[in-house]
């Protein structure tokens, strides 16, 4: 099992650090959902390539099987539940983007529902924990927020909009 105090790495590096194309796309990443480094992004791709890897093994196997099935339905449900998916495909797992995890962050239905200006101060306002969700403070950006939760998500205080500048 392992030391459950040894830290391991949540995601994987690029092989070529200098691609420009990737460099661009990342850049362009950053700067739509506010994250703090690049490290997020390959993140995301991480948890993105162990669930197309999950779901190409599915495939890959009978489907007569009753514990593929039931792995099936668990994988889908999981998706589905968390509000990166909407269809009972497994098929379209293997579709999905690292937008539609990046989308599904805590700090992005902040900015996108209006609680902050921007995408940067949503991260500000969920790290000084000035968010809840659910009744509960949470101080994560990268929280995965559910469907469920997602109507739950408030602020704990008054965020002024920013003052519009005058055209003279």
């Amino acid at each position: 099992m392992g030391d459950p105090k040894k830290q391991r790495r949540k995601s994987t590096r690029p092989k070529h650090p200098w691609r420009s194309e990737r460099i661009l796309e990342e850049n362009e990443l950053c700067k739509k959902y506010g994250l703090k480094n690049k490290f997020e992004i390959w993140h995301a791709k991480s948890v993105l390539r162990s669930l197309r890897q999950h779901a190409r093994i599915l495939l890959g196997r009978p489907q007569d099987d009753e514990e593929i099935k039931k792995e099936t339905k668990q994988l889908v449900g999981k998706l589905n539940r968390l509000g990166i998916m909407k269809s009972n495909s497994i098929e379209d797992v293997l579709a999905l983007s690292v937008e539609d995890l990046l989308e599904r962050r805590l700090q992005t239905l902040v900015f996108r529902r209006g609680l902050a200006n921007t995408a940067k101060q949503a991260r500000q306002l969920i790290t000084h924990g000035n968010i809840k969700v659910g009744g509960k403070k949470v101080n994560v950006p990268s929280y995965p927020v559910s469907k469920d939760e997602e109507d739950k998500i408030q602020s704990v205080t008054e965020i002024k909009p920013a003052k519009e500048k005058k055209v003279a």
